[in-house]
């Protein structure tokens, strides 16, 4: 077997090479592996993140290293004809000790809720389940009039700003917020938005959009400005968006978040699968 370690942004070879071991694992367990493809096709220069497995010249096993802030996750699969045989132990090892490297202060393991065989796999690591994540899908519903909420590019004076609503909103600390930024850097297929209400910046949001779906992400709207409706109106805007350019719209919230979870839900969108997360100890 042959083992490679990515330090550089993957190839077209590579990125299809991940797919299709997706696509077989996906097929083989019944569920959905969360792959971050927005990260996978925007890595980091200089960076140990990504991790493979070849026999025969074949992909089979990927694991990856996705950084937010001050916490890394990390995903992986192996292929079902080579399973229980610790390649993935080992290679698990290897991203765990690269993200310690790094200096995240939190390192989670990602699993489809659904995949039985990762459950079995993590119970017998030292991690312990720490959150899930709901995934949902707008199913469509009445939109508000959004007309005094609207989204323009974000531009570099916007930094500041987006920083803070990180340190706001999710908890980073300036620093971790700071490098999280700008690993965030602009790609084809990401859209970084500032949220304007009534002409002023009020929040931010990230799009993601290939092969017709849309993703959104890094939804935050600024202390002061929250509870005027602007993040329902924000919605109605990328919905509408989206939908005239006929994607299907996509995004993650975390189960614990009732607040969150029960604004998408008013907006039409609906839970259609989970990922829980372990944390390493």
């Amino acid at each position: 077997m042959d083992r490679e370690e990515d330090y550089a942004m993957l190839n077209e070879n590579q990125l299809s090479e991940i797919k299709k071991l997706q696509e077989v694992c996906e097929t083989f367990d019944g569920i959905e592996l969360k792959l971050n493809w927005d990260m996978l096709r925007k890595r980091e220069t200089g960076l140990k993140q990504d991790f493979f497995l070849y026999e025969h010249g074949e992909l089979i096993a990927f694991a990856a290293i996705y950084g937010f802030g001050n916490k890394a996750e990390i995903c992986g699969m192996v292929d079902p004809a080579y399973r229980r045989r610790g390649i993935f132990s080992q290679m698990l090892g290897d991203a765990i000790n690269e993200a310690r490297k790094l200096e995240y202060q939190k390192i989670l393991l990602n699993a489809p809720a659904k995949s039985d065989s990762a459950r079995m796999f993590i119970e017998g690591t030292s991690a312990v389940f720490l959150i899930a994540e709901y995934q949902m899908k707008w199913e469509g519903g009445t939109l508000l009039d959004s007309s005094d909420v609207s989204l323009r590019p974000s531009r570099d004076e916007d930094f500041d700003l987006e920083v803070q609503l990180d340190v706001d909103c999710f908890g980073y600390k300036r620093s971790e917020a700071e490098r999280y930024r700008k690993q965030l850097n602009a790609d084809h297929q990401s859209a970084y938005c500032i949220i304007e209400h009534k002409g002023t910046a009020a929040g931010k949001v990230r799009i993601w959009e290939e092969d017709g779906e849309a993703w959104i992400y890094g939804f935050a709207v600024t202390p002061k400005e929250q509870g005027k409706g602007i993040g329902r109106k924000t919605l109605a805007v990328i919905i509408r968006e989206q939908t005239q350019k006929q994607n299907k719209i996509y995004l993650e919230v975390e189960a614990e978040n009732t607040y969150a979870l029960k604004l998408y839900e008013t907006c039409g969108f609906k839970t259609y699968d989970a990922q829980d997360y372990y944390l390493v100890h």
